[in-house]
């Protein structure tokens, strides 16, 4: 067995890859994620926006890694938060966060939980057609007792230190709660984030994710099992934030990048099928199937591939909403009450059933990124700990600033604009 690897990274450069992550690499559930793109469909509004998943958990392995010689934390404590980072992702299905609240809908749980259960080998998202082509390559748990790393601890990181399970990271109990590592994957200030941000920023040529990484390293402290920021590193995290914040304004939720992502959402959840089995397929495969379903679900396979797709029609702000408006909004919690919605708009259109969307964002938004209004990390300064949110105007007025502008918005192909633009307003509004 080779004792290092490295590889170059287009963010981080050279890559040292040790015993574990060699063997972790090795295994097919990640190696899958080279098959799926880390923006989904983003590459329909920013064609660069082609780097995939697994290009993203080396980066976040590497940045948990540095973040944990900053810190001076021991050897197994480093392992474990490079083998969380990793392996933080290998629950996603194709295209990434596209699915998710339909994954999430149906089955009572998210790439996160799902990505825990495949750690410790409790559930599996490679099909069983595909692993039985490979009978002798470990799974993650078995890779990671090889090297000596509890696959629960691992597990146990994913969701960060509020999460359950976290007594796993407690040597001696609770009250040796080892949760800043906990934090270093999943937290306002994290290796994910810090990698995501950065290398999204590069492949789609926006210039707001850049990071002053190199000072974030240095003000790095653990106070109390928390992870913390020396004061001084506060303008690093304001920056830091802030580029999380433009990020998802201006590329992760475009209106055309959302019209896609609910495009195939839509063809996914009227097909009938069982999205456990949808979740176990890369990009191209997703495709390829929904290419093969005919209807409306060969409709938005063909739109994707030749990039003809439906149109925004209405967009409606949170505070131009009616009371009524609102009480609609909500009740589309219920999917068959939103599908419902959308087919009398599209009967009225002259379109077939699934032909419009209705988007309401919100929800969605903080089932794929549950950390984008949270600024609370602990600022160390002159030995006192106080809140982010006190030392920095910046971080409250980040709390409650709208990531996207619109509270719904309605698609439909182009030729119908006019017709489900007039019968939208009727319906919802």
């Amino acid at each position: 067995m080779a004792t290092l690897k490295t590889i170059t990274d287009t963010v981080h450069g050279t890559l040292r890859l040790e015993p574990l992550a060699l063997g972790l690499l090795e295994t097919l559930e990640i190696q899958r994620l080279n098959s799926i793109r880390q923006l989904g469909l983003t590459y329909l509004v920013f064609p660069g926006a082609n780097h995939s998943r697994v290009e993203h958990v080396l980066g976040v392995s590497h940045v948990a890694g540095e973040m944990a010689r900053a810190l001076g934390l021991p050897e197994d404590e480093r392992k474990l938060v490079q083998a969380a980072g990793l392996l933080h992702d290998v629950g996603h299905g194709p295209f990434s966060h596209t699915l998710e609240h339909v994954l999430s809908r149906e089955l009572a749980v998210d790439h996160m939980d799902l990505t825990q259960r495949i750690i410790t080998g409790d559930d599996d998202n490679v099909s069983g057609e595909d692993r039985a082509e490979f009978p002798d390559v470990p799974r993650i748990h078995e890779v990671l007792d090889e090297h000596g790393v509890a696959p629960k601890a691992v597990a146990a990181l994913i969701r960060g230190p509020a999460a359950r399970g976290a007594s796993l990271l407690a040597p001696g109990g609770p009250k040796e709660a080892r949760r800043y590592l906990a934090s270093i994957i999943h937290s306002p200030m994290d290796a994910d984030q810090i990698d995501y941000l950065m290398r999204d920023a590069h492949y789609t040529g926006a210039a707001h994710g850049m990071i002053d990484f190199p000072r974030i390293l240095q003000t790095l402290v653990v106070h109390r099992g928390e992870l913390g920021l020396d004061r001084k590193g506060l303008p690093a995290l304001e920056g830091m934030l802030v580029a999380r914040a433009l990020m998802y304004s201006s590329v992760y939720f475009h209106k055309t990048v959302r019209i896609a992502e609910q495009m195939v959402a839509r063809a996914v959840e009227r097909s009938g099928a069982a999205i456990a089995e949808v979740q176990k397929m890369v990009d191209h495969e997703l495709l390829s199937w929904l290419t093969q379903q005919g209807g409306l679900q060969r409709e938005v396979a063909l739109r994707l591939k030749y990039r003809k797709l439906y149109k925004r029609v209405l967009a409606v702000p949170p505070d131009e909403l009616t009371d009524e408006a609102k009480r609609t909004l909500v009740s589309f919690k219920d999917p068959g009450v939103r599908r419902r919605a959308e087919d009398r708009i599209a009967a009225r259109g002259g379109l077939k059933p699934g032909q419009v969307i209705i988007d309401v964002p919100l929800p969605e938004l903080l089932i794929s990124e549950p950390r984008i209004a949270k600024t609370d990390v602990p600022i160390l300064d002159e030995g006192e700990v106080v809140p982010f949110a006190k030392v920095s105007p910046l971080g409250r007025a980040l709390q409650t600033r709208q990531v996207v502008d619109w509270a719904v918005m309605v698609a439909c192909p182009p030729a119908a604009v006019g017709a489900v633009r007039k019968a939208a307003r009727s319906t919802l509004l």
